[in-house]
């Protein structure tokens, strides 16, 4: 599962094009050979920001390997329910959408801002002073794994998610938009995908917050 940059758009993966076309019968661990089912595990490879297919035996080889050419895409799903960002440390950022994913590349050694849109995965100019000020109000920031770690953020609508992800889930969601997306607005069947797609997130997530542990404590 390929994430290579495209010549005329640096910020745009080829794995899109992976989730766009319909997948074979049968994947296979692209190490081993080892026939993988619809749930597998992934490695992303920083340097050429390529995803790739694994089973459990060889992505185990790379848990923790800060230093070899693969890293082990976690699996760990987090709602951030005391996240703070106002609208306007929101509009510092210079966004188009209100949807979004930032990570830190270790080989560009900074935070990447990511928007999806029809046209695929887009990055963004991201104002260093304004994600360090967001860094110093949500400790959770420093905690995201260089490479396979994300904060996705949905501002879409009155609602506000922000949930810790593996990165491979913020290429699913840019995949489902490219794919799904009709005419000028999306049509009904994109935003439809769209809330499906955090229904499944919120579903296999933990809450971290503290609000969530003082409902906790208090039933």
């Amino acid at each position: 599962m390929e994430i290579s940059a495209e010549s005329s758009q640096p910020a745009n993966f080829s794995v899109l094009r992976r989730f766009m076309r319909e997948k074979p019968l049968a994947e296979r661990c692209e190490l081993c050979g080892t026939p993988l089912g619809p749930e597998h595990q992934h490695l992303v490879e920083p340097v050429n920001r390529r995803l790739v297919c694994s089973c459990d035996a060889c992505a185990i080889l790379f848990e923790g390997q800060s230093s070899s050419k693969y890293r082990r895409v976690p699996r760990r799903i987090e709602r951030l329910a005391d996240f703070r960002l106002t609208d306007l440390q929101w509009e510092s950022l210079h966004l188009p959408i209100n949807l979004a994913f930032f990570y830190f590349s270790s080989p560009a050694n900074r935070v990447i801002a990511m928007f999806p849109s029809p046209a695929g995965a887009t990055e963004s100019l991201l104002p260093l002073e304004s994600w360090n000020e967001l860094a110093i109000d949500n400790p959770v920031l420093p905690e995201l794994k260089p490479d396979v770690e994300a904060l996705l953020v949905n501002r879409v609508g009155e609602g506000r998610q922000y949930i810790r992800v593996p990165i491979d889930e913020c290429f699913k969601l840019v995949g489902l938009i490219r794919t799904h997306w009709r005419g000028l607005s999306g049509g009904t069947e994109v935003w439809r995908e769209i809330t499906r797609f955090f229904s499944s997130l919120n579903d296999r997530a933990i809450t971290r917050g503290e609000d969530h542990a003082r409902s906790e404590f208090q039933s």
